[in-house]
Parts: C-alpha cells; structure tokens; sequence
C-alpha cells in the first residue's frame, strides 16, 4: 500500500507539472515576450526573450523549395543552400575582385562546353572535349582563391554550434546557435551570405549533390520506390518530382542558374528569421535592422498555378530489388489552410503513434506481419499533399499481403466511430507535443518561424492545437470515407527479387 501511495504521489506531482507546463505554453504568455516587425524591405523579424541560457538560436526561413524549380534546373534550391554555406565576397576568398574575375571566366568556359556537348545533331566530340578541358582549367584557377569552410570556421571558433540547413519541397532554412554576446556577428553573418552569395566551388559541389542523389535514391531502394510512387502520384504538380533532383539536371544546371535562382527567391519579403534566447528585443531589434535592412528590396515571386487534376483511377508502381519488401499507398488530401487539416492530424496520430497505435496494433503485434507500419501525411504541407500507409513485411511475408490488413483499418475508420478513449489520448498528446517542441531555444525559433511564413502569425502555432482539440468522431468518419476511395489511391511495392541466374541452384543428382 505504501508503494502505491508514493507512486500516486509522483503520478500526481508530474500530472501538475504537466498542467502547469502546459498552461503557461498559450498565446498571452507568448505575446508578452515576442516581437514581430516587418522591415521596411519586406522581411519579417521574430524576436522571442528567453534568458534561460546566455545563449540564443536562430532560424531562417525561405520560402523557396523544390517545388519553385521547373524542368532544367530540378535540384537547384537544394543546390543554393548547399552554396549559402561557401562565404560572401569577404568571407572564404583571399582575393575576391582577382576570384570574381576567375569565376566569370569558369561560367564562359562552361556555357560553351555544354552548348557543345548539348548539341542534338552536328556535336564534335573532339571540340567537346577541348572545351571540356579549357572549363576544368578555368576552375583551377579560380580555385587559387578559395579559403575552404571559412564561414564554417568562424562560426564555430565563435561558440556557433549546430550549424545546418536543409532544402525540401516547400522552404530553404538555416539555424545554428550562438553565445548571446555573438548576435551582432551573427546578425552579420548570416544577412552577408544573402546579401553577397558567392558561387565558389559550385561544380565540385555539384558533385557533392550528385552523390547524395547516388545515396539516397540510386543505391536505396526505398529511396526508389519513393521517388517513382511520388512520381506516378502527381502528374502535373511539382511534388512528383525530387527534391535532389533529376540526374541530368544535376549534370547540366550551372552557376549562373544559381544566382538566377537566388535573385528570385531569396527575396526579404520571402524570409523569415526568428531569433530565440537570452536577448532583449529593444537591443536586438535595431542590430537586426541594421544588418538585414540591407537586403534590397524586391518583388515576391508570384505563387505557383500548377495545380494536381483529380485522380480518377488507381495507380500503381511494382518495382523488383534483392531487398526488404515494402508496401506504400496514397490518397490525395487537401493543404494545411483546408478546413480538416486538423483532422488528418488526428488521423495520423490514431494509426501511427506508438505501440498503442492502430496500424502496430493490427500489423505488428496481433497478425506478427510487419516489422513496422504507419500512416500520416507527406511529401509537403504547403500544397495539396499525400495520406500515406506503409509497411515493412517481416520475413516470410510479401509486400502485397500488408494490403489487406491496412484496408482493414482504413475500413473501420470509415464505418465506425473512433473510441471516447482513443480520442482523448490523441488530442491530450498533441498538446503535450506542443510542450516539448517548446522545450528549447531551437525548437522555438523553429515552430515560430514556419508558422509565421505559412500563416503570417506565430499565434496559429496554438491555434492548430485548439483545431485537434474540436475534432469529432463524425469528423474523423467523414474524411476517411472521402480521401480513402480506389479511385483516389496510388500503390507502391517493392517485391523481393530471386538471386541472379547464375546463382540459382542448377538442380539434379550432385
């Protein structure tokens, strides 16, 4: 008895803590502590005060991704952000003005190479690959100049840790971590590499990405079945292409793509930058606006008007590997500003979080026939997006037989309603989510900012959770039953592939 009283207690101690964590975390708290400006140039400034630390995190959000890029250049905005990490024209060059004339000399060289070596009737592979070499020789020399990972360099010799960024199909961002007395350097720094970008070393680079893609898609399987699911998906919006992209847009876009594609996008009015920690905003503001302020100003890009048609029948995608099986299905389902975003929010908790979930109940643990599976929403947010089921097959078992069950499950969320229990649990852990995406500065300045660039207020941060909140069972009914039709659906399998011929057993006496 004893040892349950005391086990009550912590119960009750934590379930405090948990409520009292929690009702601190709403917008008029927050409100007491941030600041929003939008600079005279367009770019919008989140300033939030957290002096738990002497230290404060940043986050720089650009709304340009892959789904920016056309056909020809597929890959570039995954390429820039690789190039944002090169230096300006003071930062990483030990003669910028003799560099700068080296590199106009390489992007010479290099148009006329690939005019050649494009060339679909009359091509002379002896001129191709004289002009190949005279753009090899142009990069060496501009090569001299470089001081390689400067910028890295002295960020990290400045107490900067984290530094990373990241590209996918809707935002570019950029975030690492500083000492609270380095926000003038990094002020500095980070507006430098926007306000002069320098496309050093941009083919070696290039051959960087091109590896990645070898990685990730070429070597993986799993990487394939994504890629050509994504592509049999979608046949007219850019989130059927890659966001590395295609193989001869990597061998083929060139450093002024690049600066093309940076003019465009990397717009102020298409950025937002969120500062998060031991800062005052009335001292960081104006630092802020100093350095940021010279951005110039430019026009927004106009949005994007290719949109997905209806899928009217049922696609799908059987690719044969010596590897481990898999199973994916898709439904096409509506962007985050639609009305029943929340509910396929709740949708993805009820079948893929944890091991109470619906999908690793019925799969993994009951029927023993997957490894693992789940269903939530991909490959973006920002346009009309995918519900996805997947599931990994343990051996012994074929991709096409997680169909059935996962059907199973699809059928019961469509004719009957989800449990008073399993309704609560879901939107009590979305709150708790919440809290702990909170629980730092980065974290922070993360959710701050991407809600800020997708809804123009950071406030929608928690009113996504007000929106889980007023999701009902008929909801959940309703919108199951008309995203998860055939004729909606788009199937991805890769079936496990026999040892080659000349490893196969050749059978008779021995």
């Amino acid at each position: 008895m004893k040892t349950q009283v005391i086990r009550l207690s912590a119960l009750s101690i934590l379930l405090f803590l948990f409520f009292a964590v929690a009702g601190a975390q709403d917008i008029a708290s927050f409100e007491k502590r941030i600041t929003v400006k939008k600079l005279p140039n367009g770019l919008t400034v989140l300033i939030m005060e957290r002096p738990e630390a002497p230290v404060f995190s940043f986050y720089t959000h650009v709304d340009a991704g892959s789904a920016q890029e056309v056909n020809g250049i597929t890959g570039l905005a995954h390429m820039f952000e690789h190039m944002a990490f090169k230096g300006t024209d003071k930062i990483g060059t030990a003669n910028y003005p003799a560099e700068k004339a080296a590199l106009a000399r390489v992007e010479t060289a290099y148009a006329a190479y690939q005019h050649e070596d494009d060339k679909e009737t009359g091509r002379d592979p002896k001129k191709v690959a004289e002009l190949q070499q005279a753009w090899q020789k142009a990069i060496e020399d501009a090569d001299q100049y470089v001081k390689v990972n400067e910028f890295g360099e002295i960020v990290e010799s400045q107490g900067g840790v984290g530094m990373n960024a990241s590209t996918d199909l809707d935002e570019t961002v950029y975030q690492y971590s500083f000492p609270e007395n380095r926000l003038e350097l990094w002020a500095y720094l980070e507006s430098e590499r926007f306000l002069h970008p320098v496309m050093r070393e941009f083919y070696k680079e290039r051959e960087v990405v091109t590896e990645e893609r070898r990685m990730r898609v070429e070597s993986s399987p799993q990487g394939r079945l994504i890629e050509q699911f994504l592509g049999a998906a979608y046949i007219a919006h850019p989130y059927g292409r890659p966001t590395v992209g295609w193989p001869s847009d990597l061998h083929a876009f060139s450093a002024t793509d690049a600066m093309n594609f940076f003019r465009k996008y990397y717009v102020p009015g298409n950025m937002v930058v969120s500062v998060v920690g031991d800062v005052k905003a009335a001292q960081a503001m104006p630092i802020i606006e100093k350095y940021f302020g010279r951005l110039p100003a430019a026009p927004v890009p106009e949005p994007l008007r290719t949109k997905e048609p209806p899928q009217h029948d049922l696609r799908e995608v059987v690719l044969t590997d010596r590897s481990q099986p898999l199973y994916l299905e898709g439904y096409h389902r509506p962007d985050f500003r639609d009305p029943d975003d929340a509910v396929y929010d709740v949708l993805s908790d009820l079948l893929s979080k944890g091991r109470t979930s619906r999908l690793y109940r019925s799969l993994v643990r009951d029927k023993q026939i997957a490894l693992g599976a789940q269903g939530g929403s991909f490959p973006g947010n920002k346009y009309p997006s995918l519900f996805f089921f997947f599931a990994a097959p343990v051996p012994g078992h074929t991709a096409r037989e997680m169909a059935g069950p996962i059907h199973e499950e699809i059928d019961k969320l469509k004719n009957s309603d989800v449990s008073d229990d399993e309704l609560k649990s879901i939107k009590s852990r979305a709150k708790a989510d919440l809290i702990r995406s909170l629980g730092d500065d980065m974290g922070l300045a993360t959710q701050l900012a991407d809600y800020q660039a997708a809804y123009g207020d950071w406030r929608e941060l928690f009113r996504q959770i007000d929106r889980i909140d007023a999701v009902t069972k008929a909801d959940i009914r309703r919108v199951a039953n008309q995203t998860f039709v055939e004729t909606n659906r788009t199937v991805g399998v890769i079936e496990t592939a026999g040892p080659p011929k000349a490893e196969q057993p050749t059978g008779g006496a021995q």
